[in-house]
C-alpha cells in the first residue's frame, strides 16, 4: 500500500503564489517512488475532477493543462519521496481542492485522465479571493 499526503494548501489572494506538496509513503516506497508516475488534479465545486499537471518517473517529461501553462510548475524529488506544485499568478479560477495522484507501472490510460492512477491523497484546499 501507498499512501499519499498533500500539503500547503491555503487562502491566498488573486495574484499570489503557493506551493502544493505531496508527500509519498508506505514498506516500499524508497524503492518504489522513483518508478511512478505523479500528477495533480483538482476539483471545485459542481465541476468535474480535472488534470492540472502531470511528471514522469524520472521527472524528465512534464505535461500541463493548457489553463496552468506557463503558470504552475510541477515537481518531483526522487530521493525525498515527495512532489510538488508551484502556483503562480493564481486566480480565482484555480480555487478547488487539489489532490495528488500516483501510477505504477505502465500508463494504460492517458495521464492527463484520474482513471490512469493507482492511488490518491485526501487533497488539499486552495482558496483565492479576488
Amino acid at each position: 500500500q501507498v499512501q499519499l499526503v498533500e500539503s500547503g494548501g491555503g487562502l491566498v489572494q488573486a495574484g499570489g503564489s503557493l506551493r502544493l506538496s505531496c508527500a509519498a509513503s508506505g514498506s516500499t516506497i524508497s524503492t518504489s517512488f522513483s518508478t511512478y508516475g505523479l500528477g495533480w488534479f483538482r476539483q471545485a465545486p459542481g465541476k468535474e475532477r480535472e488534470f492540472v499537471a502531470a511528471i514522469s518517473s524520472s521527472g524528465g517529461s512534464t505535461y500541463y493543462a493548457h489553463s496552468v501553462k506557463e503558470r504552475f510548475v510541477i515537481s518531483r524529488d526522487n530521493a525525498k519521496n515527495t512532489m510538488s506544485l508551484q502556483m503562480n499568478s493564481l486566480s480565482p479560477e484555480d480555487t478547488a481542492v487539489y489532490y495528488c495522484a500516483a501510477r505504477r507501472g505502465l500508463f494504460l490510460y492517458s495521464r492527463t485522465t484520474s482513471m490512469a492512477y493507482d492511488y490518491w491523497g485526501q487533497g488539499t484546499q486552495v482558496t483565492v479571493s479576488s
